[in-house]
């Protein structure tokens, strides 16, 4: 996936032996699906269904599931979600937070229910880190190098941010087929890890337009924060540090 993902547990109840089993089983989750899903690798089944050399049908129905799931994502943000583009299939911006969900389900599974699981900035949290505290998300900032835009609790949600910071201007507006420039990053916070991933993505190829289109999510809130440095939220978003003005 091109990123880390790290595990953050709190488990009183469960034994040692218990969560290192089920740590190792969502890190083999997560390189599965990096082996079906990556872009970087010739051999998965992404890149040879691009290339021609493998039919939707010959590859992993976990292909077939997620694209699936792209397909309701870019009706629900009105196509600036996209899991293609110049021909080429390419669910990166949904999959991540889709493959971090799944391994958090691992852990619950298991038994290990109070987590936090952060893929790249992508963090699907449950339960708490000990009793009474929620779990402190810190939003780095996408301007200011070892700096936080806003930190959010989390207890049993997701949250997700996409933007500048780690690789540039790389999302696309599907329509025009240029970088999005508009805004600097986009955090979602809501229920569900793979939707506030691709949110995410679609605010910020969306610009100016997300504003509106983010306040009228059900269950969701989002921080954005624009190149110049200031930023706006939806309403319902908090925050236990200042947000930027």
């Amino acid at each position: 996936m091109g990123t880390v993902v790290s595990f953050d547990v709190s488990a009183d109840d469960a034994s040692e032996s218990v969560v290192r089993a089920a740590i190792n089983a969502a890190v083999e989750w997560l390189h599965h699906v990096d082996a079906v899903f990556s872009t970087y690798r010739p051999d998965s089944d992404i890149s040879r269904l691009n290339s021609g050399g493998r039919t939707l049908a010959e590859c992993s129905s976990l292909v077939g599931q997620v694209l699936d799931l792209c397909s309701d994502v870019a009706r629900e943000t009105r196509g600036y979600f996209s899991p293609a583009f110049a021909g080429r299939v390419d669910p990166t911006g949904l999959v991540k937070g889709w493959a971090v969900e799944l391994a958090s389900d691992l852990l619950v599974e298991a038994g290990v229910i109070d987590h936090c699981v952060n893929g790249g900035g992508d963090v699907r949290a449950r339960g708490c880190p000990e009793p009474g505290r929620d779990w402190s998300v810190a939003i780095t900032h996408p301007l200011q190098r070892d700096g936080f835009a806003a930190v959010v609790e989390v207890r049993d949600g997701a949250v997700a941010t996409s933007g500048t910071t780690e690789r540039g201007l790389h999302v696309l507006n599907p329509f025009t087929g240029r970088p999005a420039t508009r805004l600097a990053s986009v955090t979602v916070v809501g229920p569900q890890l793979a939707r506030a991933d691709a949110y995410a993505t679609a605010a910020l190829a969306m610009g100016d337009a997300a504003r509106d289109w983010l306040a009228g999510l059900d269950g969701y809130e989002a921080l954005a924060i624009a190149p110049d440095g200031t930023g706006w939220s939806t309403s319902g978003f908090t925050s236990v540090v200042a947000l930027p003005t």
